[in-house]
């Protein structure tokens, strides 16, 4: 299952004289949504797709029209009807609707993840997390035994503690383990500037003796649109 949480304020684009949610937000003769969801274009006919969205701006009705042109063929819409404190809540509150214990894919509704597929790994891990060499501390950062290893031994929210900075897809191999994992962040109260995110998760996870690995990417796979620089920068630039 793939699941796209898309309830975010879209805040800074409001403040910069947007009108709209940054996912629906024209983008190459499409939208951002559009873009995005084509980063899973080879799923559209073999996965569940759930999007968690809120009550505000048409959003089901828009997310429906594009479900449709992109040719999506199992989907779940599901309404929150409030913010919640993080994106680790936001999936946590859309999983309490989900019945089946399959396989969780996250991935965030401003990034565009060129020719998607799962690592060759896959099935011997219980999680993984994709990532990136970048700069700066606004990521999620990944940390691994050493340079060459795949192995992950700690995650961390805003603080820098490698160069592999998530790029926001996190993949966990049972639904049930995001649920225990996110209780056991919540009781920790495991909070950063008073949000839930869903990387320092895989930390527990860790410590059960988990096996969760990183998948590298290079920064042309990916395209990032979470800002009003970033979304101008690629209607300027054009698509790839």
């Amino acid at each position: 299952m793939i699941l796209i949480p898309m309830v975010g304020a879209s805040s800074r684009f409001f403040k910069a004289g947007y009108t709209l949610p940054k996912y629906q937000l024209p983008l190459w003769g499409k939208n951002v949504f559009h873009y995005v969801m084509l980063s899973f274009e080879k799923k559209f006919d073999k996965e569940k797709f759930v999007f968690v969205i809120r009550d505000s701006y048409d959003a089901e009705n828009f997310i429906r029209n594009e479900i449709e042109a992109l040719s999506i063929k199992d989907y779940k819409i599901i309404v929150l009807d409030e913010l919640t404190s993080g994106q680790a809540e936001t999936v946590y509150k859309a999983l309490l609707d989900i019945e089946a214990d399959d396989s969780l894919t996250i991935f965030n509704i401003d990034t565009i993840r060129y020719d998607f597929v799962y690592p060759d790994f896959i099935d011997s891990c219980n999680g993984y997390l994709e990532v990136f060499k970048g700069e700066g501390e606004h990521w999620s950062f990944v940390k691994t035994v050493n340079d060459n290893s795949l192995d992950v031994i700690q995650t961390a929210e805003k603080n820098r503690i490698s160069d592999l900075c998530s790029n926001g897809l996190y993949y966990f191999d049972s639904i049930d383990a995001y649920k225990y994992y996110f209780k056991e962040m919540l009781s920790n109260s495991d909070q950063v500037n008073g949000e839930l995110y869903v990387a320092p998760m895989y930390n527990y996870a860790i410590r059960n003796n988990a096996k969760i690995k990183r998948f590298l990417v290079s920064k042309n796979e990916i395209d990032f649109c979470g800002t009003p620089d970033e979304y101008e920068f690629l209607v300027t630039r054009g698509p790839r």
